[in-house]
């Protein structure tokens, strides 16, 4: 089935990741599929585990060329950051612990 037409803004990519790394505890903790479904939708704009004020500052971001954080939870419950730079050069997959 496809995605209706004025619905393809979720499926399209808001910004560049540019260069993208994950820290050595994120990559022994994470599994691949993990980290490129969060990808996916930290790209898309699903900011995941974040309240409203860090949602609405992402939003923000993307407007203002601001860094953009992301939260999500593993499929075994690991909780990591996508962080993207301001000038979208770079994206690091992480745990908090890292941060």
């Amino acid at each position: 089935m496809t995605e209706p037409k004025g619905n393809n803004r979720r499926l399209q990519a808001r910004f560049p990741l540019g260069r993208m790394v994950i820290t050595a505890t994120a990559r022994e903790k994470l599994t691949n599929a993990d980290v490129f479904t969060a990808l996916g939708r930290h790209v898309r704009g699903d900011w995941g585990d974040v309240d409203a004020e860090d949602w609405a500052a992402n939003e923000r971001a993307l407007e203002e060329e601001t860094r953009l954080v992301s939260v999500y939870r593993s499929s075994g419950g690991v909780k990591f950051y996508i962080i993207t730079e301001h000038d979208r050069s770079l994206t690091t997959i992480l745990l908090p612990s890292d941060y």
